[in-house]
């Protein structure tokens, strides 16, 4: 495929190279769904085989989350520091490597140990995968694409249950199995992710023009070169990620940080306490099972939806009615707990697919709003800064339960939600029909198609 000379790289059409790419880069939500997902069906194994105390129980089902907080980060600065491509690969080759040692783990800490280590590979990933694919693809699909991504999680982790329910069958090693089969997915995404080159764009910021005209020419044309990409120092003032919080984008990424947390904290929850919420709800038994179930279906359906929607409604319109209206269910739910259990799982199910326009949000917003030298570290310092609410909120639910009650639980659940809506009311920018450039830069650029304005946060 040749673009026309003079033509952008957001102004491209989308090739056969960027499906590729995105499909690839999708490969790190599935592990992070895949991983956090399989270990609440090898818990049951786990507990009475290793003699688990409720304490040892509880870090060791928050490991990965604690190593996403720690990986996020230092895989953001380590991506924009050494490149994305190298990072691409070397993070799931880690993955690989600690699940099958967790095969034969016998000893609690040695569990927990390389479940952080998997967890902090994973969250790593995030701001590699999605500033590669960022830098790649055109402005009319990068929404779509980037938001695409957490559609994947969800699939990792519906995948997940089907195995673990079939390991469960092999017999008292059946966890191990488990456990250890985080291996196949990753090494497959390993072998397809190989010979990915590196972004021009990156490659242009730290000087290196001939490997830049290099990888433009191998993916887009023989015309194509580092003058046909915008000058993103023309569009912003120069920042590393020390200075990220004294300058303009501090409050972008104040606003990140806490419109990703409201947007995960009562999705986890409930996604991890679901059987128990929906028990305390009295959906029972079966009953339970199947409204587990189907939740876990509307929040992928609600991804899907909202990537049709976030190029027609604007980021900033689907992020307030996503806040808004999901906490409204979640509202109804906690004023009317003893509700018939058909209401109960209709509210359920309008929560999971209305939230997910804040989902799909929350791979497209991080990088839009910040310049290439810092992408990844802006992205990976706003996924840990999200974990840290995300892991107090879930530690928090099992307590809520018992001291305030389903109804209470909920009530608090609905406050965060709207809480992320009167935040979006007032800091949410719109970046839709924007270059990547312009969206990072602090001076909204001048563009013939009217879009609406994006707020200085």
């Amino acid at each position: 495929m040749t673009v026309n000379a003079g033509n952008r790289l957001d102004d491209a059409p989308l090739s056969r190279f960027h499906k590729k790419l995105a499909l690839y880069s999708s490969g790190g939500p599935f592990l992070d769904g895949y991983v956090l997902s399989i270990i609440g069906v090898a818990m049951t194994q786990i507990s009475p085989q290793l003699n688990l105390s409720d304490s040892a129980e509880g870090l060791i089902g928050a490991s990965a989350l604690i190593g996403i907080f720690l990986g996020a980060f230092a895989g953001g600065w380590l991506t924009d520091k050494f490149g994305r491509q190298l990072l691409y690969t070397i993070d799931l080759i880690a993955i690989i490597v600690c699940s099958v040692a967790q095969f034969w783990a016998d000893d609690p800490v040695w569990l927990f140990v390389l479940r952080l280590l998997i967890g902090m590979a994973v969250g790593a990933d995030y701001p590699i995968a999605t500033s590669l694919l960022a830098e790649f693809t055109p402005r009319r699909y990068r929404g779509p694409l980037l938001g695409g991504l957490v559609v994947m999680w969800f699939v990792g982790a519906a995948v997940a249950y089907i195995v673990g329910e079939i390991l469960l069958n092999v017999g008292d090693d059946g966890w191990r199995w488990m456990l250890a089969s985080a291996t196949l997915p990753a090494t497959i995404i390993v072998l397809l992710r190989h010979g990915t080159p590196e972004s021009p764009r990156w490659l242009a910021n730290k000087g290196r023009t001939e490997d830049a005209n290099a990888v433009l020419q191998k993916v887009y044309g023989p015309d194509v070169t580092v003058a046909d990409m915008p000058d993103e120092a023309e569009e912003r003032e120069n920042v590393d990620i020390k200075a990220i919080l004294r300058s303009g984008y501090g409050g972008r990424m104040l606003y990140i940080s806490v419109f990703w947390t409201c947007s995960i904290v009562p999705l986890f929850a409930i996604y991890a306490f679901g059987p128990k919420i929906l028990d305390a709800l009295k959906l029972e038994g079966g009953l339970a099972n199947i409204g587990e179930a189907m939740i876990t279906v509307m929040f992928l359906i609600g991804c899907v939806v909202a990537l049709f929607g976030v190029n027609k409604m604007g980021r900033r319109p689907l992020v307030i009615h996503s806040f808004l209206w999901s906490g409204l269910a979640l509202l109804l739910l906690g004023i009317f707990p003893d509700a018939p259990s058909g209401v109960i799982m209709t509210l359920f199910a309008l929560y999971a697919v209305i939230i997910g326009g804040t989902q799909i949000l929350q791979w497209i917003y991080p990088n839009e709003l910040f310049p290439t030298e810092v992408r990844g570290s802006a992205v990976g310092l706003a996924s840990s800064a999200s974990r840290i609410g995300a892991a107090v909120g879930t530690y928090l639910v099992p307590m809520a339960l018992t001291g305030w009650g389903v109804g209470g639980t909920m009530l608090a659940a609905a406050a965060i939600s709207l809480l992320g809506a009167v935040v979006s009311v007032f800091w949410a920018p719109e970046t839709r029909g924007m270059a990547l450039h312009e969206a990072a830069a602090l001076t909204p650029a001048v563009r013939k198609e009217p879009t609406s304005r994006p707020a200085e946060v």
